[in-house]
């Protein structure tokens, strides 16, 4: 007589082996979300950084600077809007043209930052303390929220004024640790003003979640079940062909004697 089959640790050894799975398609989304996100920010900044430079060298062409003097943004707003929607709006334009007279050479620009981050920069009147939000959201992996709190924080004035520096940045460390962010709020984060947003809001950026993950996982094993119940491979039921031969014959005669 076998012996009976050990369901119990099988059923374990699934789940550990279903657990794994998952462990490493978590792995593998987070880091795909990452990149698709750090594409994305990198077109929205190369964008915005094209737009300024080209509407900074039409005001320097003199006689088209003078010809439309101060309605030159509000005109391009109402064009660009007409043709692309919400997102280029004047402010939005002016924006982009004081990005490009604050960083002139494009291949300067960090590619860690969004265009949030940029607009939150541009924010800064003073070129020194700019540089050193700059420099601290790239090599440190700030959010735009955690940018917006350190400048709103004098942090880097706090730092300049303070004998105590080491616990004026432990607290900004203690803060920011707090702000916990995903790479789906990345994408939910406003390029633009008042959630205009440049490429978002046409290219979303949207990965399954764990349950999600697993819920597609089981709906495609039942797809699979039912193709197999369905296959019309599947060996007919005795007596079928003989049923369906004399109910053709029956009708053949009736056809043959009405």
């Amino acid at each position: 007589m076998k012996p009976p089959k050990p369901t119990q640790s099988i059923t374990t050894t699934v789940a550990a082996g279903l657990d794994g799975l998952v462990h490493d398609l978590r792995a593998l989304i987070a880091e795909s979300r990452q990149q698709a996100l750090r594409a994305v920010d990198v077109v929205q900044v190369r964008t915005c950084w094209g737009v300024g430079q080209h509407i900074v060298e039409f005001e320097q062409g003199g006689a088209a600077r003078a010809e439309y003097g101060s309605r030159l943004l509000p005109r391009l707003a109402e064009m660009l809007t007409a043709e692309f929607g919400r997102g280029f709006d004047a402010s939005n334009l002016r924006y982009m043209r004081l990005f490009y007279l604050a960083f002139p050479i494009r291949d300067a620009l960090r590619h860690e930052l969004s265009w949030t981050h940029y607009r939150s920069l541009l924010r800064i009147e003073d070129s020194k303390a700019r540089e050193w939000y700059l420099t601290e959201a790239a090599t440190q992996n700030w959010s735009s929220r955690a940018l917006d709190r350190q400048i709103s924080r004098l942090y880097y004035e706090r730092l300049l004024a303070s004998k105590d520096k080491a616990a004026v940045t432990a607290e900004a460390v203690e803060k920011i640790a707090e702000m916990k962010i995903s790479p789906r709020d990345f994408v939910r984060d406003p390029v633009l003003h008042e959630h205009e947003q440049l490429f978002a809001s046409r290219y979303r950026l949207i990965l399954p979640t764990e349950e999600e993950l697993l819920q597609e996982l089981i709906r495609e094993q039942q797809l699979l079940e039912e193709r197999k119940e369905k296959s019309p491979l599947k060996p007919a039921k005795k007596g079928g062909c003989k049923r369906v031969t004399e109910e053709s014959s029956v009708t053949a005669a009736t056809a043959t004697n009405p």
